[in-house]
């Protein structure tokens, strides 16, 4: 036998689910900008280097050694 629980009495309703077509344009800009970053963090000042210098290198220096790339 089955018993049913009756949700508790609070007065307060429950969230609308969000549909997949409004979620999906902020999933795919979240995910270009995790590529992006992961270009920089990875590949930037290295032979595919978009900028000059080795400013971006020194910014992400740490975190290309805690994600696992070489960088020297």
């Amino acid at each position: 036998m089955a018993q049913t629980i009756a949700p508790p009495a609070t007065g307060a309703a429950a969230p609308a689910p969000l549909p997949l077509k409004a979620i999906a344009p902020w999933a795919l800009f979240v995910g270009v900008l995790m590529l992006v970053l992961l270009y920089f963090v990875g590949a930037e000042q290295g032979a595919t280097s978009l900028l000059s210098g080795t400013d971006v290198h020194e910014w992400v220096h740490d975190g290309r050694h805690l994600l696992g790339f070489p960088c020297h």
